[in-house]
């Protein structure tokens, strides 16, 4: 209990999600444990989680800034739209695409994030907008961007080998049929964990990440300690969109289509999946760590509801909303002024 005590004093946030994750976890193995403990549902799980995961990566470093960034979801589908054209035109009429046309899609599609990233560090640094207009502001336009693109339409017919390379498996160590093995780790989790190490090692590594929880903190503060903010800024959400369209390259993957609507409700998740994780949504504090627990208990939280068929799965985002309502409840009894002050009396 004591070492319970200080793991939870240490880090609430992560504490709680860890708690929330184990409790969940015993109830699924106590009411639906062959339907939910299997290899495949962990697999699916694994390979969907990453399109929105990625984003929320995106957007917690926007969102420690003190920011945020709702054109995630608008630069997914832009992304995807035109790497889907792309690799459509680069088909033969056998339906084969050269090899070089997959890492050319994935290149250009992190240009297209990044210049989308770029324009909202712009429009919030140099031209002063706050950061939830003007990324509000840039996903309607590229959403209407994609509109006028497709007319309104899903772009599908795409290469064949695109969605077996992303929706692919490696390590084969699982024993398939007739002897056979079968992959263990779905593709678009690779993708996810280099993205996760990647922002890790610049939050907890590098001095952009002290910068940022400096910003964070106090804009004024990180100014007069010689922080460049307006570039700080630039950056920060030029990585949130590089990091949103390859969001939609794994969509495009586990859809084998494109649409500007698809993915809508992701904006909201990322935001809950971050607060959730203990990131502030003032700025200045969060871990990575955090975040990645509050995307695999959403993920848990969401196949485990679908094992109960006699439930709808409209419920899912009423169970969403309850626990981000309770974290923010929990946090400003622990957190409120008053109550440290009358925690630090009894003590």
């Amino acid at each position: 209990m004591n070492a319970f005590t200080q793991f939870y004093r240490k880090d609430r946030h992560i504490a709680r999600l860890v708690i929330m994750i184990a409790a969940w976890l015993i109830f699924m193995a106590i009411t639906r444990f062959d339907k939910f403990y299997t290899i495949v549902n962990f697999q699916t799980m694994a390979g969907q989680f990453p399109e929105f995961g990625l984003m929320s990566l995106g957007a917690m470093i926007c969102m420690i800034t003190g920011g945020i960034d709702l054109s995630s979801v608008g630069i997914a589908n832009l992304a995807s739209i035109l790497m889907a054209m792309f690799m459509r035109s680069q088909m033969n009429e056998e339906g084969v695409i050269g090899w070089w046309v997959i890492p050319a899609a994935f290149a250009m599609a992190a240009l297209l994030g990044a210049a989308a990233g770029t324009l909202n560090g712009t429009l919030i640094s140099k031209v002063k907008i706050p950061p939830i207009l003007a990324t509000l502001g840039v996903n309607q336009l590229l959403t209407g961007v994609s509109m006028v693109v497709t007319n309104g339409n899903a772009v599908s017919k795409l290469p064949k080998a695109y969605s077996a390379a992303i929706n692919n498996k490696i390590l084969d160590v699982v024993p398939g049929k007739r002897g056979t093995m079968m992959g263990l780790i779905p593709v678009q989790l690779i993708f996810f964990a280099v993205a996760a190490v990647f922002i890790w090692f610049l939050l907890n590594r590098t001095a952009y990440g002290k910068k940022l929880y400096m910003m964070g903190t106090s804009e004024n503060v990180a100014r007069f300690s010689g922080v460049k903010v307006d570039a700080m800024l630039i950056k920060t959400y030029c990585i949130s969109g590089v990091l949103a369209a390859l969001g939609g390259m794994i969509m495009l993957a586990n859809y084998n289509s494109a649409r500007a609507d698809y993915g809508s409700v992701y904006t909201l998740q990322c935001i809950l999946i971050i607060v959730l994780g203990g990131v502030s949504p003032t700025g200045g504090r969060g871990k990575i760590s955090g975040v990645l627990l509050a995307i695999v208990l959403l993920r848990l939280l969401e196949t485990g509801i679908n094992r109960f068929p006699q439930i709808s799965s409209y419920y899912i985002t009423l169970i969403w909303g309850a626990v981000l309502l309770l974290v923010m409840v929990l946090n400003y009894f622990v957190e409120h002024p008053i109550v440290r002050r009358s925690h630090a009396a009894a003590k």
